[in-house]
């Protein structure tokens, strides 16, 4: 297996905060900023979603915190299926993987256009223009990923701290125009409670994809067995809190109905306080928010990857790189991948277009987590590989809750999702296939 963690590289750039700024600037993207609008329509009972899925993804950080102390190698999930279950499986975390991120990206892209929509109105009245501005912040992106880790872990902490003060503006003073007459009735869908509890925590699951972030470019992380599983816990926990204070204040400030038909809830809240000044600064700061997200999710589409090619699971194309040591080919062909689903997908409209993306971009990350939570408990079963501070028995039980909060989630996440995430999966078998044939002498 190629373990590029234990390489002597030659320029380890990403620390304890560049890697939480990763973690957290992967998760608070889209999410927070357009969530609640999508959540309106079921009422305060989303807030038990967001408390279901919060749970999840602290055990789903401690499966990839244990696993990052324990078996720390480049490619995050994808190296840890591949050590505990085989090639195969490996190959399917990886693909799976892959098909999340160019998803994602094309749903954080369009939420982006979302809320510069607010400065100029084409943006999101016209699908062609919307799609254009989408592929442009694409295209720019890719080429800084391109230029080297080092750029885009810049990038990440200038974009992570200035998307955090229009989140934390708006939720600390929303208080002040808060009303609790919006939480009644509690559950506005036409739902029984599990089954809206199920569908809400579904949606806000995507929300914190992108937890496993620090774990992935583990070559470029200084001294990774400590920094990668501190940066994903504390990312988490720093996410959580955002998430939860935001949504409560925003569906205290705005009526269901409202908001249910926002396209830029923050920057509505904002406008509500301080005026049309405060909901464009607020517009702003959530552009702000999914261009670092992006940023974040664009250089993983170049890692996994090209871990995967360097192991013989992927076609030996994606690993190729530029002069700077990145995995530029994968970059690449990523970024047009990207942009062919905006184009293809565009007559849909920003909403309809984002809602398609997450739910997908969704099923096909539960892949690679089951996958992970599974060879855990391989790996400390049959290697022994216990993480540092742990014992056998607490580290399967993580596991274990881990893989059920994930098959629960798939469950959540409709029929229409899991069909077409099932036959995406199943589509990248004959690539696996052409990486195992002999060359021909």
């Amino acid at each position: 297996m190629t373990d590029i963690i234990n390489k002597p590289t030659e320029s380890k750039s990403l620390g304890l905060w560049s890697c939480t700024a990763l973690v957290v600037g992967n998760m608070i993207g889209s999410g927070v900023f357009l969530l609640p609008a999508t959540l309106a329509a079921y009422g305060g009972i989303s807030l038990l979603g967001w408390l279901f899925t919060s749970a999840g993804a602290l055990v789903l950080a401690m499966l990839f915190a244990g696993l990052a102390r324990s078996a720390p190698a480049t490619g995050g999930p994808y190296a840890w299926s591949r050590s505990g279950l085989g090639d195969f499986a490996g190959f399917l975390v990886a693909w799976g993987f892959w098909i999340s991120l160019l998803t994602g990206n094309a749903a954080i892209a369009v939420a982006m256009v979302s809320y510069l929509s607010v400065f100029w109105e084409p943006l999101g009245g016209q699908p062609i223009i919307g799609a254009s501005a989408a592929i442009g912040a694409i295209a720019l992106l890719t080429a800084i990923n391109t230029l080297g880790v080092r750029q885009a872990g810049i990038v990440q902490l200038i974009t992570t701290v200035l998307k955090l003060l229009p989140l934390v503006a708006v939720t600390l003073c929303g208080a002040f125009w808060f009303d609790w007459s919006h939480f009644t009735p509690f559950n506005l869908s036409d739902q029984p409670t599990f089954s809206a509890i199920t569908a809400t925590a579904t949606l806000t699951l995507w929300a914190f994809l992108g937890l496993e972030s620090a774990t992935v470019p583990a070559g470029d992380v200084i001294d990774p067995e400590k920094t990668i599983p501190r940066a994903t816990m504390l990312g988490t926990l720093v996410a959580t809190a955002i998430y939860i204070g935001a949504t409560v204040v925003l569906f205290g400030m705005i009526t269901p109905q409202e908001l249910a038909t926002s396209q830029a809830p923050f920057a509505d809240a904002a406008s509500r306080m301080w005026g049309p000044w405060g909901g464009m600064l607020v517009a702003a700061g959530a552009a702000i928010s999914c261009f670092g997200a992006l940023n974040g999710w664009i250089l993983n589409t170049g890692q996994i990857p090209a871990a995967a090619a360097n192991d013989g699971v992927f076609p030996k194309w994606f690993a190729r790189k530029s002069r700077t040591g990145t995995p530029a080919a994968s970059l690449m062909l990523s970024a047009a991948l990207v942009c062919l689903l905006i184009l293809a997908n565009y007559t849909r409209g920003l909403v309809g277009l984002f809602q398609f993306a997450i739910l997908l971009s969704t099923v096909a990350v539960l892949v690679p987590y089951v996958f992970s939570a599974i060879a855990q408990m391989v790996l400390v079963l049959r290697d022994g590989k216990i993480p540092a501070g742990s014992t056998v028995a607490r580290t399967i039980v993580i596991s274990g809750l881990a893989f059920a909060y994930s098959i629960w989630a798939i469950a959540g996440s409709g029929y229409e999702a899991v069909y077409w995430g099932f036959l995406l999966l199943l589509c990248g078998m004959p690539f696996y296939v052409l990486t195992k044939r002999k060359p021909v002498e």
